[in-house]
């Protein structure tokens, strides 16, 4: 990969990672992205009633085309420090490779392909366009509201999805994790701690049952998790809480052993408001529902994801995770996930990337996108 291509996007995922991206709050990030593309001379560049943005490198119409996507939105809220740091070896930022590099990284494979198409006296190279996509609400509770929007558009009319994030160069996600989440809420009279001492508190009954959630037995095979990542109520240390809420996340490598544990969950959801009969009131609201999904490790997309890496001297590992492949594959359409670069601190205000294998990792996706358009059908 050309050296100066590959410093033109470190230098656009810095300018990208400056601008603030919370999941529902992309809008300015998506601003940019758009502008950016307009700058370049992509014709009509837009946004979707998502808040996605889409660019397209015109082929010659001979197949289907390659959706190529990376999604816009961080972890880190508005206020967040997003100072960054480079040392010959890394950069150092919020969000830097999660996923500001894999939004950069739309750029490069621009850059790649219009140079391919510059040096062709003939014009375009490519047999079937290429479509860019910045899409939003990947993180969090987005419950992946960009990914399914853009499946929405171009359903199985599509050779493949390529999912790009900054790091885990050398991870191919084939396979989508299935996630349920639910924020479960616990509604009682409340009262004063010592006048109405007794009276059941919102809290005491929340913590009750997270207990009874963390005493689940859960299967190590296939992988199941659980996890309460936010409590939140209660008025004041002398208040017997009226009102305490959690947000629950299930996650499972197993399509029966998520839904046996979805139904545990509604289960002791339902005992709960039973037990308390009219003065507990429970209620569980699904916030997120992940679609599991998979193709196969001999799957042609697979397979060719395999051998770019190789190629280009990076050693694979086939792996499952909760990304914006889940749309895709989830509906049986052919998408994989794959990183840039390494690096490390993922979700916090360490995160960084390496900058030494970043050319490795956009000629790997250069690679792909033509084995792609070559191949398929």
């Amino acid at each position: 990969m050309n050296q100066s291509l590959v410093e033109r996007v470190i230098e656009l995922a810095v300018e990208i990672q400056q601008i603030p991206s919370p999941t529902f709050h992309e809008t300015r990030r998506a601003e940019f992205v758009r502008g950016h593309f307009l700058n370049l001379g992509l014709e009509n560049p837009f946004l979707d009633e998502c808040g996605n943005v889409y660019a397209c490198l015109k082929g010659k119409g001979e197949k289907p085309p390659v959706v190529v996507s990376a999604h816009l939105d961080t972890v880190f809220p508005e206020g967040t420090d997003l100072t960054e740091t480079h040392t010959i070896d890394k950069i150092t930022g919020p969000g830097i490779g999660d996923n500001s590099l894999g939004l950069a990284g739309l750029f490069g494979l621009y850059w790649a392909l219009s140079e391919a198409s510059l040096d062709n006296n003939n014009g375009t190279t490519l047999p079937g366009d290429v479509w860019l996509v910045a899409n939003v609400g990947e993180e969090g509770l987005g419950d992946l509201k960009g990914m399914k929007s853009v499946v929405d558009r171009f359903k199985g009319d599509v050779l493949a999805y390529i999912i790009l994030e900054g790091m885990s160069l050398g991870q191919i996600y084939h396979r989508g994790l299935g996630v349920r989440r639910y924020e479960i809420s616990v509604n009682t009279k409340g009262g004063h701690s010592w006048i109405d001492y007794g009276n059941p508190s919102a809290i005491h009954e929340l913590a009750e049952l997270v207990v009874k959630l963390k005493n689940l037995a859960l299967p190590i095979e296939p992988r199941t998790t659980l996890n309460v990542g936010v409590i939140s109520g209660g008025t004041s240390v002398n208040t017997i809480a009226a009102k305490a809420s959690m947000q629950l996340d299930l996650r499972s490598i197993g399509l029966p052993e998520l839904g046996a544990l979805i139904r545990q969950v509604e289960l002791l959801v339902d005992q709960t408001n039973l037990n308390g009969a009219e003065a507990i009131q429970v209620k569980a609201k699904i916030i997120g529902d992940r679609p599991a999904g998979e193709i196969s490790a001999e799957h042609p997309l697979v397979v060719m994801a395999r051998e770019c890496h190789t190629v280009n001297g990076i050693s694979t590992r086939l792996n499952i995770g909760s990304t914006d492949t889940n749309e895709p594959l989830s509906r049986g359409f052919p998408a994989i996930c794959m990183g840039l670069t390494k690096g490390g601190g993922s979700h916090t205000t360490s995160e960084f990337i390496d900058l030494q294998p970043i050319g490795q990792g956009l000629q790997i996706l250069l690679d792909l996108v033509r084995v792609v358009l070559q191949r398929c059908n």
